[in-house]
């Protein structure tokens, strides 16, 4: 039996500021993490789901990335506003969020 029924990682990686691919950490990750602890918590749902500091993710050019398990749906370009829609339509719902999940096949491929 699984800990949480998902698991939300939010990447809040800090790169240097003139960094080509960008930096999560520098671009509202902290902010977003906070509004999902906080929508939890005030829902009652930190027993069922968990939103989590991470480390790169290696995805830094669609930043800020919250990775969603275990769906394995990646997010990417997301803000603070954002975190409803993603809370009600997918933590809850089991729905992704389809205009914010990053289209990239690196973070689709099965590997065996």
């Amino acid at each position: 039996m699984a800990r949480f029924k998902r698991h939300i990682l939010i990447c809040e990686n800090i790169r240097d500021e003139a960094h080509p691919r960008g930096s999560c950490g520098r671009c509202g990750a902290e902010e977003i993490r906070q509004k999902f602890k906080a929508e939890l918590r005030s829902r009652k749902l930190t027993t069922v789901y968990r939103a989590s500091k991470s480390g790169c993710l290696d995805a830094c050019e669609y930043g800020p990335v919250v990775v969603v398990y275990p769906d394995d749906v990646w997010y990417g370009g997301i803000t603070a506003d954002d975190v409803t829609e993603i809370i009600n339509s997918h933590i809850i719902g089991g729905n992704p969020v389809e205009r914010l999940v990053i289209r990239d096949e690196r973070f689709h491929q099965d590997f065996e």
